[in-house]
């Protein structure tokens, strides 16, 4: 009888909806993978905003949680902004911990893949990610801070998408692939760099993949990022 294939939840990036992945879910869905994408509070379009990390934070833990209760083993994939969201709710949730556990809790996170995603350490943050290259001048030139608190994007399409198209850590024991993006225009290659080179330092092995493209593997590269995620599948299979 074939393995069955671990569970998809995928944590989306700023300025972002779950219909902004329906080329990527579609294809895992047709690789026989059941993929979730639930929609970030922060992103529910309110001006001024309403929720942020925090709301962010709760909602992808409470989804996850119900999955693992429920004996689901998950594959975590998150994008851009969708890391940081990831990295605070995922802590305590990894498979090994969970099956470790004195009551032998069945299900939890099998695998962090990071799609350019912030990957920041408890306490850190994007700006602070930014700050340490010395580029806060570039913010406003990238994005409009508007006096109610919103932010948007100035070029969503280079910076987004770029060519091809017209507050706790999770667990060190969950292994991690990190998809790095060379044409990234929003988080650089030396910025996912970086963020590789803090978790190796930790004792945190990763595993990376290069993929020529922008911001938006998820529309630029679908089939490059399904087959990431198959590979990073057939370990938990």
């Amino acid at each position: 009888m074939a393995a069955t294939k671990p569970t998809l939840v995928l944590t989306h990036g700023g300025w972002h909806i779950p219909s902004t992945y329906s080329k990527l879910s579609s294809s895992l869905r047709s690789a026989g993978y059941e993929v979730h994408v639930p929609r970030l509070p922060s992103m529910n379009e309110t001006r001024p905003p309403n929720a942020g990390l925090a709301d962010d934070t709760v909602l992808v833990r409470g989804y996850v949680e119900s999955l693992v209760d429920a004996g689901r083993t998950v594959i975590a994939i998150m994008q851009s902004y969708g890391g940081q969201v990831g990295t605070n709710a995922l802590h305590g949730l990894g498979l090994k911990t969970r099956t470790q556990h004195a009551e032998g809790l069945s299900g939890g996170v099998a695998h962090l893949t990071y799609m350019c995603a912030f990957a920041m350490p408890e306490g850190g943050s994007m700006v602070g990610k930014v700050q340490e290259f010395g580029h806060e001048h570039l913010l406003p030139l990238a994005f409009d801070f508007a006096d109610d608190d919103s932010c948007l994007n100035r070029d969503p399409k280079t910076l987004l998408v770029g060519p091809g198209i017209d507050d706790a850590e999770a667990e060190m024991e969950i292994p991690v692939t990190y998809i790095y993006t060379t044409q990234d225009m929003t988080v650089p290659w030396d910025y996912q760099k970086s963020m590789v080179e803090r978790m190796q330092a930790e004792g945190q092995t990763v595993h990376t993949v290069e993929l020529a493209t922008g911001h938006s593997p998820n529309l630029t590269m679908t089939q490059e990022v399904v087959g990431v995620i198959t590979q990073a599948a057939a370990g938990q299979t």
